[in-house]
């Protein structure tokens, strides 16, 4: 998605609430928490243009925020936008378990003096751009003022019910998001998104799992504002088409680069796919306008669209929905022609596939296997030998023959991957980790 320099896009966010290992977009007035799937609800949210996710941990005890610990953690793998999370926070440990679980921020609840106090603290240890505050009213911030321009980098408001707060009036250098409770118009959220200090929009008219976000991008632009949406930096014009005024796009896994599928698009297909963000082609047989996935569920969420060197195909990298192809296979191309037996070097495909192995290994004991020898030993023996792994490079390192060190390099990744394993991290996790940084 395209970004702009010195002007701030403003942001969709919808929320989530975590209670007793549910999650959910809303509770009634009874306060009582229905079933949710927040890994779906989050994915909905991510596929459908959301720019971040705020999500409120609404545990009471240490157990049930380890419970939501553990949901959030699987939200972060399941999106590709970020998270910003909160609730439950006692300690600093609590601000860490929340950023290791994916959340890009934390926000601290300043009606809670304990996470007044630890806002120094948390800000000097992960970074200010880590923490944000959470607070309801005008005194809170005036009083609170210079430690949370010191060391947050964003307010998330908490605007009450029939409140119309004139966010122009705050005095704060610090960038706000706004959280309605309640439903707001398209109008009212315009209204509150051409507010200079605002960053961003979070209430419940958004956080409807079926919300089309990149619809409403495309309303807030044509009302002047300035938000996070596709762009082509070529026009179809440009294109250098086949005989019959067609472009052929190859599809391809942006995770896995796996290819998918052959298709074609005309200018109306291009365009749709721009402005939807999902993955539209025209029918050389039917002579028709078709969305992947429309009747079959199999959706492809754009992630990148490329153009090759003659400017006459696309390559677009996509978030494949369930079967590419109509035969229900993943990929239309799975049937071999020719092959020549090699080895696989692509670095993530080898980790992947060892780690695979392993994963088999611990599900499917298998009798003499070094691999269930050490999962029977326990976590204790694993970590004696990604130990004494590491001391072994060290020792190798020291050798002026590279061979040493690249084969006892190769067994401390094996044992890291066993560790891996056993404590549930995977190579996407590590991948994702790294990426942050």
């Amino acid at each position: 998605m395209r970004e702009e320099r010195n002007i701030v896009q403003k942001k969709f966010v919808p929320y989530l609430f975590i209670k007793e290992g549910k999650a959910v977009t809303d509770f009634g007035a009874s306060n009582k928490m229905s079933d949710g799937d927040g890994c779906k609800i989050a994915k909905s949210y991510s596929d459908n243009g959301a720019d971040e996710i705020l999500i409120f941990d609404l545990s009471d005890s240490d157990a049930e925020h380890e419970q939501s610990i553990g949901i959030i953690k699987e939200i972060s793998r399941n999106v590709d936008i970020p998270l910003i999370g909160g609730g439950n926070i006692k300690r600093a440990e609590d601000v860490k378990k929340l950023i290791y679980a994916g959340c890009r921020k934390v926000f601290l609840n300043y009606e809670k003096d304990s996470n007044i106090e630890l806002t120094e603290e948390v800000s000097r240890r992960f970074g200010k751009e880590k923490i944000a505050v959470c607070l309801r009213d005008e005194e809170t911030l005036k009083r609170y003022r210079e430690k949370i321009e010191t060391f947050a980098s964003e307010i998330v408001y908490l605007v009450p019910e029939e409140s119309k707060c004139d966010f122009t009036q705050i005095c704060t250098e610090q960038r706000i998001l706004p959280v309605f409770m309640g439903e707001k118009s398209e109008e009212e959220m315009w209204d509150c998104l051409k507010s200079e200090q605002i960053n961003g929009i979070c209430c419940k008219t958004i956080s409807a799992e079926e919300t089309d976000f990149m619809e409403l991008k495309y309303k807030a632009k044509g009302e002047g504002i300035c938000v996070n949406t596709f762009e082509s930096s070529m026009k179809f014009e440009e294109f250098k088409l086949n005989g019959d005024g067609l472009i052929p796009v190859i599809v391809q896994d942006y995770k896995t680069e796996e290819v998918l599928m052959l298709a074609y698009m005309n200018k109306e297909a291009f365009e749709t796919t721009i402005r939807t963000g999902r993955m539209t082609y025209f029918s050389r047989s039917r002579q028709e306008l078709w969305m992947k996935g429309m009747t079959s569920g199999h959706i492809q969420y754009v992630k990148q669209l490329l153009i090759d060197c003659d400017q006459d195909t696309i390559l677009a990298k996509v978030a494949q929905i369930g079967a590419a192809c109509h035969t229900g296979n993943r990929s239309c191309f799975y049937r071999n022609l020719v092959k020549k037996e090699y080895h696989e070097t692509n670095p993530m495909k080898v980790f992947e596939q060892v780690y695979s192995v392993i994963e088999d290994r611990k599900k499917h004991p298998k009798e003499g296997s070094y691999t269930n020898y050490l999962f029977e030993k326990g976590i204790d023996k694993i970590l004696k030998k990604v130990g004494e792994e590491a001391t072994e490079i060290v020792i190798a390192a020291k050798n002026p023959n590279p061979e040493e060190i690249k084969y006892e390099i190769s067994d401390f990744l094996y044992h890291v991957m066993v560790l891996m394993c056993e404590k549930g991290v995977t190579w996407e996790d590590i991948t994702r980790e790294l990426a942050d940084r």
